[in-house]
């Protein structure tokens, strides 16, 4: 059984949901993503999603995009992502821990390669937000024979007709992106969410994350709850981009404001 599998299991037993909270490698800089990297197990993180910073991140919003830039700006690379998922598990075993990035990056990486380095990391599962589902073989069979989760993404328009063909070979979880447009810009009513997971559960058993939108403690607990984790991103990133400054250097207790944020949403969560 995978990381994800088993921590999904273990919260079912203890009947509540996931808080899968999100970081921008290298935002601001190496120091401080390793800081939150590390802290936010302790802060209620049941899984951790990384985002690998890209120069055209055309899902995201303002804030994220900004996050990437500045990840690009302190000199990230794969690789190095790789390596600081790779020392959080000399100190975690537990954690399941999810890439988040686009197809360029990984295609230059090789395919093949990226998803071997990644698996002997400690990653255990895959989003990639461009890769149309007609062509997922540019990837799928890697992951597979390497043990990572590839996680699927569904939107309010995936229709019944295609949702099948979009979750065919998905493993880990299925991200449900709940509005339609880029992150951090609003979020999915109660009506919205109640209307669309059940469409989701008719084709797959797998667990579903809801992601877009989802910012305060109270949104958390109802996306939880409603399905079975919440993604909390944007408003992590905007905390730590109002902690940053003049010269975009995060202030002392940045990271500390931001893992009292995920404490209060893992709060919310398990409320």
């Amino acid at each position: 059984m995978s990381r994800i599998a088993a921590r999904f299991a273990a919260l079912k037993k203890e009947g509540r949901g996931a808080l899968i909270p999100f970081l921008e490698a290298w935002d601001p800089d190496e120091a401080t993503s390793k800081a939150l990297l590390r802290g936010m197990p302790g802060a209620g993180a049941d899984l951790i999603e990384i985002g690998m910073p890209f120069t055209d991140p055309m899902a995201d919003g303002p804030i994220i995009q900004a996050a990437a830039r500045r990840g690009l700006l302190a000199g990230v690379k794969v690789r190095f992502i790789l390596d600081m998922v790779r020392e959080f598990r000399l100190d975690d075993q537990a954690t399941p821990i999810v890439l988040m990035g686009y197809l360029n990056p990984i295609l230059s990486y090789g395919p093949q390669k990226f998803c071997e380095d990644a698996a002997r990391a400690g990653v255990d599962g895959l989003i990639i937000v461009d890769l149309p589902t007609e062509e997922a073989d540019l990837l799928l069979p890697h992951t597979a024979a390497n043990g990572i989760d590839f996680i699927r993404l569904v939107a309010p328009t995936t229709d019944d007709t295609r949702m099948p063909h979009v979750l065919n070979g998905s493993s880990g979880f299925v991200y449900y992106v709940s509005i339609t447009g880029i992150t951090g810009t609003r979020s999915a009513s109660s009506a919205d969410l109640a209307a669309a997971i059940p469409r989701i559960r008719r084709v797959t058993d797998l667990p579903i994350a809801i992601g877009f939108g989802v910012r305060t403690p109270a949104q958390a607990a109802e996306a939880s709850r409603v399905a079975d984790a919440a993604v909390v991103a944007s408003a992590l990133i905007d905390t730590l981009a109002g902690n940053l400054d003049a010269d975009g250097k995060a202030k002392p207790g940045t990271v500390e404001k931001v893992l009292a944020q995920v404490k209060a949403l893992a709060d919310g969560v398990r409320g």
